[in-house]
């Protein structure tokens, strides 16, 4: 008996994964979804049917993709195109598809080798702006320092940058972070 509902459960799954197509995925991104409507995605979609929602020109879309991507498994967001990922989170003029773009890039591993510069520059830039918003700061002080920990003079400058930065302009919680990543 137990083997049957296996069975049954295998080509539920299977159906579930067939009725996804461009269409649908699309019909459903541009309602308003909440969070158990984005667990279910992140189980039932494939990522490359999420992935290139990511720059529709409806920013609802794009942010729900995204959202939904956050929540995949890290072992499936690390297969998504790094470069692609950062060029995205520094090109949208969207702060929350930046949020969790950036969201993605920093479940991603970095290396010495996949470092872009530019994508530093623009971390180190973002984290320092008391206008942007917090989650963005933050996850961009991460990502730089992460980007710089391989390099002691990369890393002497980052601690210089957070030594300027006013605390009085921040919410608490970058305050925190600031202070993390200083006594690390």
């Amino acid at each position: 008996m137990l083997g049957i509902c296996c069975i049954f459960a295998c080509v539920n799954r299977f159906l579930l994964h067939r009725m996804w197509d461009n269409d649908n995925i699309l019909q459903v991104l541009r309602s308003s979804l909440g969070g158990a409507d984005v667990r279910t995605l992140a189980k039932e979609v494939p990522c490359l049917l999420l992935l290139p929602r990511l720059y529709d020109d409806d920013f609802r879309v794009a942010r729900n993709a995204a959202w939904v991507l956050t929540h995949k498994p890290v072992s499936q967001i690390r297969t998504l195109p790094y470069n692609d990922l950062i060029d995205l989170s520094m090109a949208t003029p969207d702060t929350s598809l930046r949020r969790l773009v950036l969201n993605l890039v920093e479940k991603q591993e970095i290396t010495e080798e996949s470092m872009r510069t530019d994508f530093l520059d623009f971390c180190l830039q973002h984290m320092y702006i008391p206008i942007e918003p917090p989650g963005v700061q933050a996850l961009c002080m991460k990502l730089a320092y992460r980007m710089c920990l391989p390099y002691p003079e990369l890393m002497h400058e980052f601690r210089e940058t957070l030594d300027m930065m006013q605390k009085e302009h921040y919410k608490p919680g970058m305050t925190h972070l600031i202070n993390k990543i200083k006594n690390q």
